[in-house]
């Protein structure tokens, strides 16, 4: 089975302290900014790049503490990438809740990041809804969101059908049982595996913070990839990042969920990105 969780290194530089993994794979080099409740130690979707991986944990996650800004930790990012001996990325990555620090960095860093990808990404439009905003400060504050993550592995521990179902209806607005169906017993594992690691610590609640919009500023050649079956980022987030980064082309899934890199027509769309990446 394809384990998510893998080892991470912290560094302190200057400008303050960083989480990341560095994973070697090939030529070159791709910054990977994951979504909520996801830290640099967990690896989605990586596999499409086929090339060496960097992937900070962003502000709150993991052994990453607050920053003040989204410009702040894009500098350390930076900072991060020269300390490494990487002066250029082949992308700059953001996966659903990365997609604002991915665009800041493209935006802030253009001699370090030579293309933007973004997955699933939220864009600098009103995210979330107000039940949802209200809801993930219930269950994902300080106190409690520990008590909900246990809740959840222990769902998946004891039954893991049950706890996917449960999971998957915030991912799709297709029936969570339509989506399970049409899974694999690898992909299965894989999602239980995912879900049984995610913590928020105080991340989630940063990102709930409003980013400054900085489309305007990205001159980046840029894949918007996404689904309009994805009930955890609606569509409508991809066509605006689409139509406001001046040189972005929107690549459409169909994917049943959220978790676009589970689905049959993943392989053509991984091809697509290795062909962008491969662009002089």
């Amino acid at each position: 089975m394809r384990r998510v969780l893998r080892p991470t290194t912290v560094a302190k530089l200057a400008a303050g302290q960083i989480e990341f993994r560095l994973d070697a794979r090939g030529d070159g080099v791709v910054l990977v900014f994951h979504g909520g409740h996801v830290r640099a130690g967990l690896a989605l979707g990586e596999e499409a790049f086929d090339r060496t991986i960097l992937a900070p944990s962003r502000p709150g996650y993991g052994r990453t503490p607050l920053s003040r800004s989204i410009e702040d930790y894009c500098d350390l990012v930076a900072a991060l990438c020269a300390q490494l001996g990487i002066d250029r990325v082949a992308a700059a990555v953001g996966i659903s809740g990365g997609g604002p620090t991915a665009a800041t960095m493209a935006a802030r860093h253009p001699d370090l990041v030579e293309r933007l990808i973004l997955l699933s990404a939220v864009s600098f439009l009103p995210f979330p809804d107000r039940l949802t905003r209200l809801g993930s400060h219930v269950a994902f504050n300080a106190v409690t969101e520990r008590a909900t993550w246990a809740g959840v592995r222990t769902l998946m521990r004891l039954a893991p059908d049950a706890g996917l179902r449960f999971m998957l209806r915030g991912l799709s607005t297709v029936p969570s049982g339509t989506v399970l169906a049409a899974l694999s017993d690898e992909d299965r594992a894989a999602l239980v595996d995912l879900f049984t690691h995610m913590r928020s610590g105080r991340g989630f609640r940063n990102d709930l913070r409003p980013t400054r919009d900085v489309t305007a500023q990205i001159d980046q050649p840029t894949l918007v990839i996404a689904t309009r079956t994805d009930r955890g980022v609606p569509f409508a987030h991809a066509e605006s990042l689409a139509s406001t980064i001046r040189h972005a082309t929107l690549v459409e899934s169909h994917a049943h969920t959220h978790v676009i890199w589970l689905s049959p027509d993943w392989p053509p769309i991984a091809a697509r990105i290795r062909a962008f990446l491969d662009t002089a």
